[in-house]
């Protein structure tokens, strides 16, 4: 595969919590409010310092994908996965992005998130679906939840 070179970001960064390897930069975040299998995840412009996987058809809440996993460089883990294509025309957006559970990550203060994030937010789950979900459909933006 070949020699791997760590990028350095600068500014403030999304880590490997399990070895700190930087991954992306704040600025890149395009949602901090995607599910993936029940759990929180990031939604990112870029990403650095991961390595792919191969290309993998995917049956999502949304419709179905192609993807790859995303791995940390610094130790392996899996991270979460970046959209190659999206068979729905109303999904192609994400094409091209990458998207990072929550769990995997430290956050830019070098914090984890941890599994009661939503109630220290004070963000509860009502019948599994999040109020921020129904508050930004009040607001009249978009929202997505891919559930897979």
């Amino acid at each position: 595969m070949g020699r791997l070179f760590l990028v350095d970001l600068e500014g403030s960064s999304y880590s490997c919590k399990h070895c700190r390897t930087p991954l992306a930069l704040k600025a890149d975040v395009i949602s901090k409010y995607f599910c993936s299998r029940n759990r929180r995840a990031y939604l990112f412009y870029n990403v650095e310092n991961v390595t792919c996987g191969p290309r993998e058809d995917r049956m999502m809440i949304t419709g179905k994908h192609t993807v790859v996993d995303i791995y940390c460089v610094g130790c392996g883990s899996i991270l979460g996965w970046k959209y190659i294509y999206a068979y729905e025309k109303a999904h192609k957006y994400k094409e091209g992005w990458f998207l990072i559970e929550r769990c995997k990550v430290l956050s830019p203060a070098g914090i984890p998130y941890v599994a009661n994030q939503e109630a220290q937010d004070g963000q509860q789950t009502r019948n599994g679906h999040e109020t921020w979900m129904a508050e930004e459909a009040q607001a009249g933006g978009e929202m997505d939840v891919d559930n897979d």
